[in-house]
């Protein structure tokens, strides 16, 4: 009983919680308020330690979404990890997450933030290891150490911040744009965002993070650990000087394109969605780089929505593929899974931005806003291929598992799962279809004015006919044809390898110190300090002892032998 209870109290506590947020958010938004609390821990003498929290629209909103997924994720956790016995501590761990994510939306102050980001770190570490096999462990210690090399930033940034009165550096953002070290701050907390955000170079972690059971990544991967980087950088907006914001432009748009080519290689269901996770980081980096903080806020709430659907719709799947998670075994699921395919066909097509759904509202507006930059034609036509990409591996994607051929080992019966997952799909489909047009009018009162010619207002429709054409024809090579990849291997390899980014990032920087520590140990340890150190002096004094002992166990036979020696010695002296 205990196990059922402790899923259902914590969903309607979290969706409740996520209702009150939500009004309260929309109270704030209508009125233009915000509320800082202080609340002093500890005076002494003229300093004090003082835990602050801000209320504004924005960290309401989005603090109601955070809850709404993860009660919806908690409900859908009930039947997916039923048969885990050690579901009460799964589900007390994500509420931990779910706390640190909490904690980390309302600080304005950067040691209550690196709270919240080191709980972060620490509860993906032990739910991406869950499974406890080899495979999660080293996913976990690589999520784990990229991410510390964020929080050693922010560990930098708050002592640095030592020059000013105080760590909220709310306070700060007007006097500081243009000061140099609150411009070396700014730098340090992007590098923190980018690590946690996976942008290149940290990028290498969140596909691996997949090794987490399903409703993990479904949270993870929509709106909790992966969304903290980008929004700690939405609060740095204003202090972001216009050398780090092209530096951030150009290595959000570099994630965007390389997560698009890779997900076009990959055959791992849970790969290719934490892809295209990858490139909507990159998309939200890139937006917030330009200057223009609310848009990307309001991507990255639509996102939340309809990727945490399809990481639902992705664990229906492998649950009912008895945990298979190659596409290539999957297709045709539309016959004996309908509500789940609909759901995932909906959310793809969100993802891709097809007209009235969630992504759309956002993913238009950005590439229109993009259209009336000021950029250069490179990182336009890099921006318009990345949105090609999209569309192209979520065709791939549904050609291989929804439609196709039926390729599974066993003709086991396949179902939609039970009603529980169901019922939460069903509930965050409503507001993959709602949520896009609603933001848009809550955050963006006043419509956008946007002009621009014809061709360059089609142009996002126009590439998504076309990358969905191309993933169509992609899709086509069947396994057992020889697959027109395979004569481009290293090509292949290379982008289907996130530009060797794995690599770069464990055994680039393993390299080094292993083979160093291990010609030290072979020289040292095993060498000249084995030789002159422990074994050295053992074999000496063992040798002496050995001699010593001879001596003394043959002590009268010597005694009489050294005594004929001297007489000898003294008789050839008398002679001499």
């Amino acid at each position: 009983m205990m196990k059922i209870s402790i899923c259902v109290i914590s969903f309607l506590n979290l969706f409740f919680l996520s209702f009150i947020c939500f009004i309260f958010g929309l109270k704030f938004l209508i009125l233009d308020f915000s509320l800082i609390i202080e609340w002093e821990l500890l005076s002494l003498n003229s300093s004090s330690v003082v835990m602050s929290l801000l209320f504004d629209w924005m960290s309401l909103l989005f603090m109601s979404f955070v809850l709404f997924i993860s009660s919806m994720v908690i409900f859908y956790s009930k039947e997916y990890m039923s048969g885990d016995l050690n579901i009460n501590r799964f589900i007390m761990l994500v509420l931990m997450f779910v706390l640190s994510m909490m904690f980390l939306i309302i600080s304005p102050n950067l040691v209550s933030i690196l709270l919240g980001w080191d709980g972060l770190g620490l509860v993906s570490y032990c739910l991406v290891i869950y499974y406890q096999n080899v495979k999660s462990y080293n996913a976990g210690m690589i999520t784990a150490l990229m991410n510390r090399v964020g929080d050693v930033m922010l560990l930098i940034a708050i002592s640095w911040m030592l020059n000013f009165g105080s760590w909220n550096y709310f306070y700060y953002m007007d006097l500081l744009m243009n000061n140099l070290i609150m411009s070396y701050i700014s730098l340090l907390v992007m590098i923190a965002a980018m690590t946690k955000s996976a942008q290149i170079p940290f990028s290498s972690w969140l596909p691996a993070a997949m090794a987490a059971p399903t409703p993990v990544s479904a949270l993870v991967h929509s709106s909790t650990l992966v969304t903290a980087g980008v929004f700690l950088l939405i609060r740095f907006n204003l202090v972001l000087g216009d050398y780090l914001n092209l530096y951030l432009l150009w290595i959000g748009v570099l994630t965007m394109f390389m997560a698009g080519l890779g997900a076009n290689f990959e055959f791992d269901l849970k790969k290719i969605i934490a892809l295209s996770t990858l490139s909507q980081l990159g998309l939200m980096m890139s937006i917030l780089a330009l200057g223009n903080y609310k848009m990307a806020f309001f991507h990255l709430l639509t996102h939340a929505m309809f990727k945490a659907l399809l990481f639902m719709c992705a664990g229906c799947i492998i649950h009912n593929l008895k945990d298979i998670q190659d596409i290539r075994f999957m297709g045709n699921l539309m016959v004996q899974m309908p509500m789940t395919c609909m759901s995932m066909n909906i959310s793809n097509l969100a993802l891709c931005g097809m007209p009235f759904l969630a992504g759309f509202y956002s993913k238009d507006l950005i590439l229109e806003f993009v259209s009336m930059s000021n950029l250069n034609i490179l990182m336009y036509m890099l921006f318009f291929l990345s949105t090609g990409l999209t569309v192209c591996y979520s065709f791939r994607l549904c050609y291989y598992s929804i439609t196709g051929d039926f390729n599974f080992y066993s003709l086991h019966s396949l179902n939609d799962s039970g009603w529980i997952m169901l019922k939460s799909m069903m509930m965050m489909l409503l507001f993959v279809l709602t949520s896009g047009s609603m933001l848009l009018w809550l955050i963006f009162p006043t419509p956008l004015m946007i002009c621009l010619p014809m061709w360059m207002k089609f142009m996002a429709l126009f590439v998504s006919i076309i990358g969905g054409w191309m993933g169509y024809e992609i899709s086509k090579f069947f396994i057992s044809w020889n697959s027109k990849t395979l004569m481009f291997y290293n090509m292949s390899y290379f982008l289907g390898y996130m530009w060797f980014l794995p690599n770069l990032s464990t055994f680039f920087i393993n390299n080094f110190p292993l083979m160093l520590s291990f010609n030290l140990f072979k020289n040292f340890d095993q060498g000249w300090n084995e030789y002159l150190g422990g074994q050295g002096i053992y074999m000496n004094m063992k040798n002496n002892s050995i001699s010593f002992q001879f001596f003394q166990d043959n002590s009268m036979k010597i005694y009489l032998i050294l005594m004929v020696f001297w007489l000898m010695v003294l008789l050839l002296l008398f002679l001499v």
